[in-house]
């Protein structure tokens, strides 16, 4: 058996093809000489944040200003509200080159996909289950949501 020698550039070169490949490993043995290459990604964890139930209690002076806030929220939020059906991340369009299912002012139909909340890797588009206009959109493209949160108001 021969003992392989690679130059320092050999083995760059090796890892920048390596890189590029999409390879999750590769490993070269010849005699003495051994090179082991991995690319394992650590799995993504998503963290929600506690809801309101578990909040810690607001002082009093607080909690009275409170109730007008939400009332205020109620207000704008009027109309036909399509919730989140699920937990997961609101996505807009199929894909980031894509152009959004909706925008502001767009007149939909009842079955109309909406949106695409993911959730557990898996795609789920959202339909329309009203006819008219798209008055609001409440969350950003990429937002975490929550079930029974609303997303967009049609008229």
């Amino acid at each position: 058996m021969s003992d392989m020698k690679l130059s320092l550039d050999e083995v760059r070169g090796l890892m920048e093809a390596f890189s590029s490949s999409g390879l999750t490993s590769f490993s070269l043995k010849d005699g003495d000489f051994e090179l082991s290459l991995s690319n394992q990604k650590p799995e993504q964890v998503y963290v929600c944040p506690p809801s309101a139930a578990a909040a810690v209690p607001a002082p009093a002076a607080a909690a009275a200003a409170q109730p007008a806030a939400s009332a205020t929220t109620e207000e704008e939020i009027s109309g036909n509200v399509v919730k989140s059906p699920i937990v997961g991340t609101f996505y807009a369009s199929a894909a980031p080159d894509k152009p959004p299912y909706v925008t502001v002012g767009k007149t939909v139909s009842e079955g109309d996909v909406l949106f695409i909340i993911e959730s557990m890797k898996l795609m789920n588009e959202v339909t329309s289950e009203f006819n008219g206009t798209v008055e609001k959109i409440l969350v950003q493209n990429g937002q975490a949501v929550e079930y029974g949160q609303p997303i967009m108001v049609i008229r």
